[in-house]
């Protein structure tokens, strides 16, 4: 069954934010002991379920200027930063709106469908409850921008989270590994020995280029399973002795 959070309106204020690309709280300890030095988390599609928030806004803003957009282009789209997946909407409507305008009109209509209660994907609240609970080096990797990642942020608990990385802040988002190498440098890790949970090939493209240890939990299109990359049906079968497993894997 799919938990919900509570909605923004009873959540804290966003915290001030630093001028490091990387947003940090206090770090704890690596977890001792294991090979495991951190985990880094996916937002949309993997904590959160609102990859379909994003389409469904997507269809909306478009319908606005007269375009209906084809179903299968979900797949395109889905996991991607906001540059690519609104460029290639703008290419494949010929809508009239510059890519700059669409991604202002985008966000704000995913920020008015996330006012209220925010559903976690089933697994998600027990998963980031443990690795609190344990001090594992935790951080929130999206290619969504740092004023949609705040808000989630606020309801999934900044607690559970040492850093986040947002795709405006990084020179190259998803695929490129630049967001996942930034998680892994600001927590003090060996990517090599970092966790990362992914639910689109195109976030399990950049967790795979920046040399993590990478979990696909498949939301909207399926992902292969290959060499290095395993592949679960839900979080609900991930936890921290799956996560050191990976690591013991390694040697």
């Amino acid at each position: 069954m799919t938990s919900t959070i509570p909605a923004f309106g009873s959540a804290p204020g966003p915290l001030s934010r630093p001028s490091a690309a990387a947003r940090t709280t206090a770090a704890p300890a690596r977890s001792a002991g294991t090979g495991l030095q951190a985990v880094l988390l996916d937002m949309d599609g993997t904590l959160v379920d609102t990859e379909g928030f994003w389409w469904d806004v997507e269809v909306e803003v478009f319908a606005s200027l007269g375009h209906t957009l084809d179903e299968s282009w979900r797949h395109v789209v889905v996991g991607g930063p906001m540059s690519r997946s609104a460029g290639f909407l703008i290419e494949a409507t010929g809508a009239d709106i510059a890519l700059p305008e669409l991604t202002v009109l985008l966000n704000d209509g995913f920020e008015a469908r996330i006012d209220g209660a925010l559903p976690l994907m089933p697994g998600a609240e027990r998963l980031l409850a443990e690795l609190s609970e344990h001090r594992v080096p935790t951080a929130l990797v999206s290619a969504s921008h740092r004023r949609i990642i705040d808000r989630v942020m606020n309801s999934l608990g900044r607690h559970h989270f040492v850093l986040s990385v947002a795709g405006d802040e990084v020179p190259r988002t998803k695929p490129h590994p630049d967001p996942y190498l930034s998680a892994a440098a600001g927590l003090g890790a060996d990517p090599a020995r970092c966790a990362v949970v992914e639910d689109t090939a195109t976030g399990v493209t950049a967790g795979e280029a920046a040399g993590c240890q990478v979990v696909a939990v498949p939301s909207v299109a399926p992902i292969a399973p290959a060499a290095g990359r395993t592949v679960v049906p839900s979080l609900e079968v991930v936890d921290l002795p799956f996560l050191r497993g990976l690591m013991t894997e390694m040697r």
